[in-house]
Formats: structure tokens, C-alpha cells, sequence
């Protein structure tokens, strides 16, 4: 269960109403850096955690916060929104050289919200969760919380360089801020649940002793001039998880070429498809007699 307060998280003010920059704000919406993603992810999360509750029950208080985020920046498409025109003739009146509506503007702001936002982003497409990670797996999905976190916070960063109102920019410190702590204690939950060596490789309750152990802590080069794989911290010393050493070596194919079985009758397959089929055939029993 959900409540709402109808104050806002934090203030929304718009100084100089700009409505390209209200476009570029629905990035930050429904993009797949916004906060329509994270929100759904962390619901999703939450809602299939099994486990302690302590990480389900800090997946819901961070999701919730989110629909609060989305709130704030709905508002600042709004009044960004405040005063455009609402149509050519009426821009064109105002200002023939640099109009909000010929320079970029999102005509769906005028013609399917009445000057609102939108649940799509900065080129109107909608958003429509391909970008929602929930993996049953609390590691990988803490994992892909951080990610999450780290791209939102570059997408707020470029929205913060992108505007000069005072408002705007204010807001822009607080979210950033929240993205800060978010990626912070994502990190932390990793930690408490015993951080990298003992969680890792994901799913830990895999035993590794069913792995090809010729491969498990080998980075492969697929270069084909001879030259050395790229080294790094990555190719040799202690793995991650401390369990093996790192090495490298350049990749060699170990299987063979793929042979497929002949074409069905009736498949649908070339007349040449299924005379070649024949033609093997032939040779194969010329060879045998």
C-alpha cells in the first residue's frame, strides 16, 4: 500500500520557462537513464525478493521515493510549458526567427498533454520497460542498481549543464544529490551481503566445481595476428573473488564446423537445397561401394 502527499519532494521552480528544455527533461522521465525505469525496476525487485526483508523492504522505500522524482520532474515539464505557444501562426507572431515550437519543441506537448508531460522520452518514443532488470537474484539486481544509479546520475548531470534557470538548477542539485546516495547504498547492500569475494561469481550457489576450470579465470583474445590479448588488471594476479589467478591467452576454436541435417520435405527449402542434399547422398554411397 501506497500514500501520497501532494507537496512535492523537494521545490520545483522554473524562473525562465523554456519549452525545448521541457523535451529534453522527458529524458530524465521516461529515457532508459530515467526515473520511470529505476522506479519500475526497484518495484519489480522488491515485489520477487525472497530473503531477508531488510533488502526487499530497502527496495520499496527507494522505488517509492522514485514515483516522487517522477512527480517533481512531470512538474518541471509543466511549467517549463507555461506560455508556449500552442501554435506556428502564434509562434511565428511572436518570434520568426528563434521559436520554441520551429526549434525543437515536442508538438505532442501541445497536440496530447495540453502543454504536460509525457511518459516517453527526449524524441517522444514511450517508455516501455525493456530496461527493467529484476532477476530474482538480489546480487545481480544490486549490481544492475548501480549501473542504473551511474547513468541517471550522468543524464542529470548533462541536464544540469544544459540550463541556466536558477530553479531549474536547484532541482537538478537535489536529484543529483539523491543519485549520489542511491548509488552509494546499492554498494553498501553489496557489502552486506558480504561483499564481492563471498557473493561473487553470481549465482554463488552454483558450484564451481562443475565449471570448465581451463576457462573460468581466462581472458581470451580473439585477435587473429598473433599479438598478445590485452593486458590489464583484468589478464593476471589475484581474481576478484580471490579464488584463482588471473591469465590470458589468445583464443583458439575447440569445436568444429557446424554440419546441419538436410532439409524437410515440405519445409519450405530450395528445390537446390534439397538436390544438393541428394548429391551428398550419391557421393557418400559412391565412397561406401
Amino acid at each position: 500500500m501506497y500514500f501520497h502527499d501532494k507537496r512535492l519532494q523537494y521545490p520545483v521552480k522554473v524562473d525562465n520557462p523554456d519549452p525545448v528544455y521541457a523535451r529534453a527533461l522527458q529524458q530524465a522521465i521516461g529515457g532508459i537513464e530515467g526515473e520511470i525505469r529505476v522506479c519500475l525496476q526497484y518495484f519489480f525487485q522488491a515485489w520477487g525478493a525472497r530473503g531477508p526483508s531488510k533488502y526487499r523492504d530497502l527496495l520499496l522505500e527507494t522505488a517509492t521515493e522514485e514515483l516522487g522524482h517522477i512527480e517533481m520532474l512531470a512538474t518541471a515539464v509543466a511549467m517549463n510549458l507555461e506560455g508556449a505557444p500552442i501554435s506556428e501562426k502564434e509562434e511565428v507572431a511572436k518570434d520568426p526567427i528563434d521559436g520554441a515550437v520551429l526549434n525543437g519543441m515536442n508538438f505532442r506537448h501541445i497536440l496530447s498533454t495540453g502543454l504536460a508531460a509525457l511518459p516517453v522520452n527526449a524524441d517522444g518514443v514511450p517508455f516501455d520497460t525493456s530496461h527493467v532488470y529484476a532477476s530474482g537474484n538480489l546480487a545481480a539486481d544490486m549490481f544492475a542498481n548501480v549501473t542504473a544509479e551511474s547513468t541517471g546520475r550522468t543524464l542529470a548531470v548533462r541536464l544540469y549543464n544544459m540550463t541556466d534557470d536558477p530553479g531549474m538548477k536547484d532541482m537538478w542539485k537535489f536529484l543529483i544529490a539523491r543519485d549520489t546516495m542511491h548509488q552509494q547504498q546499492w554498494l553498501a547492500a553489496i557489502e552486506d551481503m558480504g561483499g564481492i569475494e563471498k557473493m561473487m561469481p553470481i549465482p554463488n550457489s552454483f558450484d564451481q566445481a562443475e565449471e570448465n576450470q581451463d576457462v573460468n579465470y581466462t581472458f581470451m583474445g580473439t585477435s587473429r595476428d598473433g599479438s598478445e590479448p590485452v593486458q590489464g588488471r583484468w589478464s593476471s594476479g589475484k581474481s576478484m573473488d580471490g579464488r584463482a589467478e588471473f591469465k590470458s591467452e589468445a583464443m583458439e576454436p575447440k569445436g568444429e564446423e557446424p554440419k546441419l541435417s538436410p532439409p524437410k520435405p515440405g519445409g519450405g527449402a530450395q528445390k537446390e537445397q534439397m538436390s544438393m542434399v541428394q548429391q551428398g547422398v550419391e557421393i557418400a554411397k559412391n565412397a561406401l561401394s
